[in-house]
């Protein structure tokens, strides 16, 4: 990068009730543009489950601002309980750490992961930055920003965003933009043409993000402790595998020791190569999908959130994945059943050899070039 660095502001909340992923993403992003010379500050709400400890260790600020007392509601507003405040003081809150961290008049650019967010909080945040950006995949309210990225596969993906955005704003949509660390990249080459799975399960992978609030990850235990005891799907291996916001993680680990198939694996720092191992995958419809993607790997997701419906139920229409319904319906015999089905089918190797050609691993490098271009 040219001339004197380009100052960053993400506003990204992990916790609990939220899951990790706004804030892992942009975490891969933040890489992305710190090896263009970007400095990067995190501004993050002390939520239960908050990832500043891992923010901090990977080498970036991270400002905790104060949790609030009670919980806070709007009517219309399903996600204001993720901001936890209003957004004109979350707002302000924001302003006043930026005033106190980060000394130039103004940043070049904020960006904003958080569906509490929208053009009310841009319009106040603009005192202090000279462009913002939005991650956004559930186009439901209005943006004051200069970039809009929605990484997910939608149909008509332009007509999501038309009415909610300033004319000027670029728009990067879809999976070619999604935001994937590195290691998928490096994964997928060494995988080469391991890349399209031959049909056969021998191991499956467990991985329902990094808090999982419903325990998920337990029933998908049991269901393949129910096919552990079946004569065709008996010597089936499988690595569950949980992040460290799960507050389920200790019964998770229990049931895991009833079963010698069964691998109980806690924050692995290394997902990619537990989805080059595997055959098929159960998971959560998040922004996990394009990481099995990228490497090739089918996978039977449920919804977990109401902002995973329309992109999964999207992506199992286009034949990159199955859709297990929603969790409130998904029980671990239900979930059996349809592992039988699909080991039992022909099409996992067809499932394979689509799902790796939406994904390149390339995402966050486009996104970073975007930013670092337009700054």
């Amino acid at each position: 990068m040219i001339g004197s660095p380009k100052i960053m502001v993400i506003r990204a909340d992990a916790a609990v009730h939220i899951g990790s992923g706004h804030v892992m993403r942009c975490l891969t992003l933040a890489d992305e543009l710190r090896t263009r010379g970007a400095e990067i500050t995190f501004i993050c709400r002390d939520w239960e489950g908050h990832l500043q400890k891992h923010i901090v260790a990977k080498g970036y600020r991270c400002i905790l601002l104060k949790r609030p007392s009670e919980a806070y509601s709007e009517p219309n507003n399903e996600y204001a309980a993720w901001l936890g405040v209003s957004q004109a003081q979350d707002a302000a809150e924001t302003l006043a750490a930026i005033a106190e961290h980060i000394p130039e008049q103004l940043v070049d650019w904020c960006i904003t992961d958080h569906y509490g967010i929208d053009a009310t909080w841009h319009g106040i945040i603009r005192q202090r930055a000279h462009q913002i950006m939005v991650i956004d995949d559930i186009a439901n309210r209005q943006h004051d920003c200069d970039v809009l990225l929605d990484q997910n596969l939608y149909d008509n993906p332009h007509n999501r965003y038309t009415s909610r955005i300033p004319s000027d704003c670029r728009l990067l949509l879809g999976p070619e933009y999604a935001l994937l660390r590195p290691e998928f990249r490096e994964a997928r080459e060494r995988l080469g043409s391991r890349l399209i799975r031959t049909g056969t399960v021998q191991r499956i992978m467990v991985f329902f993000g990094g808090s999982d609030p419903s325990n998920e990850t337990a029933k998908a235990v049991k269901a393949l402790q129910i096919l552990g005891s079946e004569k065709n799907t008996a010597d089936i291996q499988a690595d569950i595998i949980v992040g460290i916001a799960n507050p389920h993680r200790a019964e998770v680990e229990q049931l895991c020791a009833l079963s010698p198939n069964l691998h109980f694996h806690c924050h692995v720092p290394n997902m990619a190569d537990f989805m080059c191992n595997a055959d098929l995958a159960l998971g959560a419809g998040g922004s996990t999908t394009w990481e099995r993607c990228a490497l090739g790997l089918p996978t039977l997701a449920v919804i977990i959130a109401e902002n995973q419906a329309e992109m999964t139920e999207t992506a199992a229409r286009h034949g990159l994945q199955w859709n297990g319904g929603w969790y409130h319906t998904v029980t671990a015999e239900t979930i059996a059943e349809k592992l039988r089905t699909i080991i039992a089918s022909n099409n996992i190797q067809a499932m394979s050899s689509r799902v790796q050609t939406v994904v390149d691993g390339f995402g966050a490098e486009r996104v970073a070039e975007s930013l670092v271009k337009h700054s």
